[in-house]
């Protein structure tokens, strides 16, 4: 059978690509990291991928706004070739930055024509300050590809402007609705240990959002990072805890790829 084919873009700032990488040659794919300048120059190169991912960390710095000027690469460079490889059927995943980089590129919650108002954004967290821990994760629904209808995650966290917002109740709403806020914050359920503290919420997202997908639930980003427990020993309670086969991340990208088959 032949392996689905990953494009992991990177750029300057970028640190979280080769745990990406990781986590989808486990899953099975074909993975390779390209940087983003050399897709700018061919983007027929996206055509010989599945999936496209944009990985976390701190693209050219997080100057002006985290992801903004990697957004505004794609836009300036690959909105044509994006728009192809999405209508053709393939899976683009954002993780923290990455996720940030889809929200400001107009991809996320959903395809925003040239030169329409966004009406989600990726802030500061509330209360302000860089927010690094492990959480609890709930999945709604069943529209996103990556996620397991109702399944409850472990993975951590690492930012400082993971606070998703709308420009009003009505549009929020709108996306609640559809099933896009496909995964939430919550707190421990009953029988999990409370290892991680408060707060439930810790960026102050609006309703709790963790990770948002787009109509088609083939576009995904979320703020957590499943590339970081993708096995038992990267828990940081993998010694007192009893065993599992697996961290609860690598199901995201395992998921991917049977997408494909």
């Amino acid at each position: 059978m032949t392996k689905v084919r990953v494009v992991i873009l990177r750029a300057a700032g970028t640190n979280c690509d080769y745990e990406t990488e990781h986590a989808w040659k486990l899953a099975g794919a074909d993975a390779e990291r390209v940087h983003l300048d050399r897709v700018a120059e061919q983007p027929r190169l996206l055509d010989n991928f599945e999936i496209l991912t944009i990985p976390g960390g701190f693209s050219f710095g997080d100057d002006i706004a985290a992801g903004r000027i990697f957004a505004a690469q794609l836009r300036r460079h690959l909105h044509d070739a994006l728009c192809r490889f999405v209508d053709a059927g393939k899976l683009v995943l954002g993780i923290c930055n990455g996720f940030q980089v889809l929200v400001q590129a107009g991809l996320l919650p959903a395809r925003l024509p040239a030169g329409e108002a966004r009406f989600c954004s990726v802030t500061y967290n509330a209360p302000p300050g860089f927010q690094d821990r492990w959480l609890y994760l709930q999945a709604s629904g069943g529209r996103c590809v990556y996620l397991e209808a109702g399944r409850r995650y472990e993975m951590p966290m690492a930012h400082g402007e993971g606070r998703v917002v709308f420009a009003s109740h009505a549009d929020y709403e709108s996306i609640r609705a559809a099933g896009q806020d496909c995964l939430h914050y919550t707190g421990p359920a009953d029988g999990e240990p409370d290892l991680h503290g408060k707060p439930e919420n810790p960026n102050g997202s609006t309703g709790a959002i963790a990770g948002l997908c787009d109509p088609t639930g083939r576009i995904f980003g979320l703020m957590p990072h499943p590339e970081r427990f993708v096995t038992w020993t990267q828990h940081p309670c993998w010694t007192s805890l009893p065993e599992r086969a697996e961290g609860d991340g690598l199901d995201v990208f395992r998921r991917a790829v049977s997408y494909f088959h």
